[in-house]
């Protein structure tokens, strides 16, 4: 005998709950809109035509939610990446919430980006903004890299010699 807490909420039958368990409701369900798919799409169908403002403001409603958002996350994680949120959980908690080249915390209001290989598709980690911007901006190539990290030691260089000769005229 199943628990009743396998069973739905029905105010008019014995005991306030549906004669059939959940499981047989939902196969009984599965089996009608199998047979009767055509007719139920069509009845949707012209609802909606009839009812275009009923679901503009559902629509409305759904985008203004926290659900909407999620769902929205949810799909582009998965559609551009092939990861589940609980993935990305586990990346951002083990780069405990940082990006993984500044290793400055992600604010509130952001997430922190995939970081990928545009030719392999490999998921090198989690950036922030800035930070995913600035791999885009060198073309992930190692040379450009490699120039700008040169770039800012002969700038330290300049600025030291500078320095020695200001100190040097100023006595």
């Amino acid at each position: 005998m199943k628990s009743l807490v396998f069973f739905y909420a029905n105010p008019k039958g014995r005991g306030g709950l549906r004669p059939e368990c959940k499981d047989c409701t939902k196969q009984r369900r599965r089996e009608w809109y199998v047979r009767n798919r055509e007719r139920e799409v069509d009845r949707v169908r012209q609802w909606a035509l009839a009812n275009p403002d009923k679901i503009a403001e559902r629509i409305a409603a759904w985008r203004g939610t926290d659900k909407k958002k999620l769902a929205d996350r949810k799909s582009h994680l998965k559609r551009k990446y092939g990861l589940t949120l609980e993935q990305y959980g586990a990346m951002a908690d083990a780069q405990k919430g940082v990006c993984a080249i500044c290793l400055e915390p992600r604010p509130e209001d952001r997430t922190l980006h995939v970081d990928h290989d545009h030719e392999t598709g490999v998921i090198r980690g989690l950036l922030c903004f800035r930070c995913n911007n600035a791999l885009g901006d060198f073309r992930e190539e190692y040379e450009l890299f490699q120039r700008a990290a040169d770039y800012l030691d002969r700038d330290d260089e300049l600025a030291a010699l500078a320095r020695d000769r200001v100190l040097t005229l100023t006595g």
